[in-house]
């Protein structure tokens, strides 16, 4: 039979029953809705604050700061960081931001290091930067080709040190970010019993094949991570993020930026973050997921069936050699 945008999308959950059984409560001061991380146990807010070139983009530490605490007023309790963010310095302020108000607060970390030895000295040292015995979660960062799994995979290399680091309890979960290849990502989710998964997942349906991943029946549709990955991670009952809401501001022109957020709060995920470098961003994007209203199913394929025509080439040569750092 042959594949179909319709047919593609009629076999993933979306809009008001992909997320209903994803709800688990509401933040009592914030009113921010909270959404259950897959087998984590946790409750996320449905908003996380990715604190890369985003939150680097504030300056100096003090502001940064400001951001951090003003996103958590508002009821964030997902913060997103990496020693690839500033070679340390967003680990830094987010370390700043949170001291005395740990408790309740999700952290997530990132490793872009393949060589393990070398990545346990990071994780060691970001946990310093964070001011924190252990993290939440521990992500392999930005997974690119089949040839960087293998590295990722190798005897002495990444995944194996993360292995170690959740037994040593420097972590509570491990995971593994992507926004460049989804055929990738999901061998990876199938192969391995990873926690937790980051991917690109906006209404243009970001993703590029790597030339190496098998016959291409119709690329605007089989490349995206919202039909080759995220079903992998569902499958697995991974905790799912969503990252490149916006595409790195390859959207925000093309479509109202609350339809961009309510389309991937409509996706089974447990939480879009977003990178937020103003504090009118927050008081803008945040109110929108709090007051979230899932999009419909048509309304979905109508959104993703224009911006993909007409934004996703461009998008996915823009992060096939794009580093948010």
């Amino acid at each position: 039979m042959a594949i179909t945008r319709r047919s593609l999308l009629q076999t993933i959950p979306f809009g008001a029953s992909a997320v209903s059984s994803l709800h688990a409560g509401t933040d009592p001061k914030s009113g921010m809705p909270l959404r259950a991380f897959g087998k984590t146990g946790a409750k996320i807010s449905v908003v996380g604050l990715g604190c890369g070139s985003r939150l680097l983009s504030y300056g100096t530490e003090e502001k940064a700061i400001e951001a951090i605490h003003k996103a958590l007023s508002l009821g964030v309790n997902y913060l997103d960081s990496a020693f690839g963010y500033g070679g340390g310095k967003s680990e830094t302020w987010v370390g700043q931001a949170i001291k005395g108000r740990r408790q309740g607060l999700w952290i997530t970390t990132k490793m872009g290091e393949r060589d393990g030895a070398k990545a346990m000295g990071i994780i060691e040292a970001s946990l310093k930067r964070l001011g924190v015995e252990q993290v939440d979660l521990i992500h392999v960062h930005s997974l690119l080709g089949p040839e960087d799994l293998a590295a990722v995979e190798a005897k002495g290399g990444l995944l194996e040190t993360l292995r170690k680091a959740k037994d040593q309890k420097l972590t509570r979960f491990i995971g593994v970010t992507s926004h460049t290849d989804p055929v990738t990502l999901k061998t990876a989710l199938e192969r391995h019993d990873f926690d937790c998964t980051q991917m690109a997942l906006n209404a243009a349906l970001v993703g590029m094949m790597n030339g190496k991943g098998g016959m291409v029946i119709n690329p605007a549709l089989t490349t995206s991570f919202e039909h080759v990955a995220l079903p992998a991670a569902l499958k697995k009952k991974m905790g799912v993020t969503a990252m490149k809401i916006f595409a790195q501001d390859g959207l925000i022109k093309a479509a109202p930026i609350e339809t961009l957020i309510r389309y991937s709060l409509s996706l089974p995920v447990a939480s879009a973050v977003l990178g937020m470098p103003k504090l009118e961003h927050m008081d803008q994007n945040i109110p929108v997921a709090r007051d979230f209203k899932p999009l419909g199913r048509k309304e979905m394929r109508e959104l993703s069936g224009r911006l993909s025509k007409e934004h996703k080439a461009r998008l996915d040569h823009f992060f096939r050699d794009h580093a948010d750092a």
